[in-house]
């Protein structure tokens, strides 16, 4: 698990990790571009990636998504933390979903990263729905977390040792 704020070199160095096994890999990606900035950023994560790549789409349906890469093949899940936005903004049982995804992260079927963000570092938010994000992603990454064999926080593009 790599876990870091904004720009903090979480994807990159989570590919790194993947690429480090041979091809091809899984690449799930979880968000969904409704703005300008968000197709700019998904363009710059598809352009970064090499032929070898295989890419699903996975916004909410994340479970499903993982279940369908064949064992044994690397796996990049990126990130949870635009998944759990999807659920909250569509107004779903984010606990339920947790629950449904922590189920098939305990079992492995091979070297799998999982990224996210790390939110509950800065202030507290001023209203309801960005303080129940947070709380929601705290709650996450603890059972994500729990379950990694190893995690790793990014910081300016450094990753540091946390488990």
């Amino acid at each position: 698990m790599l876990l870091g704020g904004a720009r903090s070199g979480k994807s990159a160095h989570a590919e790194r990790l993947v690429t480090a096994a041979p091809a091809p890999w899984t690449y799930i990606a979880t968000a969904q571009a409704f703005d300008d900035e968000m197709t700019e950023r998904v363009a710059l994560h598809q352009g970064r990636r090499e032929e070898g790549w295989q890419t699903v789409d996975a916004p909410l349906d994340l479970a499903v998504a993982i279940a369908g890469v064949p064992d044994g093949q690397p796996l990049l899940i990126d990130c949870l933390t635009l998944w759990l936005s999807n659920h909250l903004l569509a107004d779903h049982d984010v606990e339920a979903e947790s629950m449904k995804l922590g189920d098939i992260l305990a079992k492995p079927r091979g070297n799998w990263v999982v990224v996210a963000n790390e939110v509950g570092l800065g202030i507290v938010p001023d209203n309801a729905l960005a303080r129940k994000f947070r709380d929601a992603a705290g709650r996450l990454n603890q059972k994500v977390a729990a379950k990694a064999d190893r995690v790793l926080f990014m910081v300016a593009g450094l990753p540091l040792q946390v488990k």
